[in-house]
């Protein structure tokens, strides 16, 4: 059955087939999580059964919105899937806008609400293995080097966010 979520085809907004929209580079509603604990951000390494940017780390969690799901509804719920985090307090930082390849012909045109939380010590990740193959607590003051110096390693919007927004997302 098609995933279908919320994108502008034709200046109208639309409950359209998730892959589809991919593959016609159409914009569309997204959300991105960033979980940190004492100075560090948690990272995600996609599952190699992910059909774009597979083994590729990313913030701790991104993805897309049922059609009329609302976005914090959408971040609570995938923070659960994807790592097993439940009950975290999620704090709205804004909204941005990119366009990137993500390999395989797809194209990412999202309008993202950012959310950031903090998980308190001792609680860690019980990553879903279709979605996540592996988690890491990084120092967010060593995030940008890293990517510097491997980008190859780090998704798209990842290094999107920290080029071009991490000033609202951080600050």
């Amino acid at each position: 059955m098609a995933e279908l979520i919320p994108a502008w085809d034709k200046g109208s907004l639309l409950p359209l087939d998730k892959i589809e929209v991919h593959r016609r580079g159409l914009r569309h509603m997204a959300v991105s999580v960033f979980v940190q604990r004492g100075g560090q951000t948690l990272l995600q390494r996609r599952a190699l059964g992910k059909y774009h940017t597979p083994g590729l780390w990313a913030n701790a969690c991104c993805t897309h919105p049922h059609w009329q799901e609302p976005a914090a509804t959408c971040a609570a719920r995938r923070l659960g899937q994807e790592l097993g985090l439940h009950g975290l307090s999620l704090t709205h930082r804004g909204q941005v806008e990119y366009r990137a390849e993500v390999g395989q012909g797809m194209t990412e045109h999202e309008v993202v609400d950012i959310f950031t939380a903090t998980a308190p010590e001792g609680q860690e990740p019980q990553p879903d293995p279709a979605e996540v193959m592996d988690t890491a607590w990084l120092p967010l003051a060593d995030l940008p080097a890293r990517i510097a110096a491997t980008p190859e390693e780090f998704t798209p919007w990842l290094r999107i966010y920290l080029a071009r927004h991490a000033a609202m997302i951080f600050g």
